[in-house]
């Protein structure tokens, strides 16, 4: 029965994805490593406009999308370029252009920033999304699909 159960807005989905730029190049992918990723629709794994892409495709669907940059990691914002003195690093650190680093938020998190440029004392570090800008192609395949928790009804 589940064969036919088609993806919903609370829906478990299982499935496999490829993440391309428009230039073909993989940007992310789940078959790298075999691993289908699993998500709840509406969990915040995904942004409302990749989800919107899985509504209504069922088990065993294939199926490639193209996202313009606003619909999938938005236009890079220039308020997330920080110039930062090279002595917030540590001094053993050797910093190099096109490097990602982790950077501790206020609230003890981390988010990812990708470095630049570093001339003298002055490291500058990108704070959007590496894909922020870029039209992509997500191309799923659907592995499973199971009713989410309302439609589970409390087993």
């Amino acid at each position: 029965m589940t064969d036919s159960l088609l993806i919903g807005a609370d829906s478990e989905v299982i499935l496999h994805f490829d993440l391309k730029l428009e230039d073909g190049s993989a940007a992310d992918s789940t078959r790298v490593n075999n691993k289908p990723a699993k998500m709840v629709m509406g969990d915040g794994s995904l942004t409302p406009n990749f989800e919107a892409c899985l509504l209504g495709l069922k088990k065993g669907d294939k199926k490639a999308f193209t996202l313009a940059a606003n619909d999938a990691f938005g236009e890079p914002n220039p308020n997330n370029i920080h110039y930062m003195d090279r002595s917030r690093f540590g001094a053993d650190l050797k910093i190099e252009e096109g490097m990602i680093l982790a950077f501790s938020q206020p609230d003890g998190s981390e988010i990812p920033g990708i470095i630049r440029s570093a001339a003298g004392d002055s490291v500058t570090v990108d704070f959007n999304h590496p894909l922020a800008g870029q039209t992509v192609i997500f191309d799923v395949e659907i592995i499973d699909v199971k009713p989410g928790a309302s439609a589970q009804g409390g087993n």
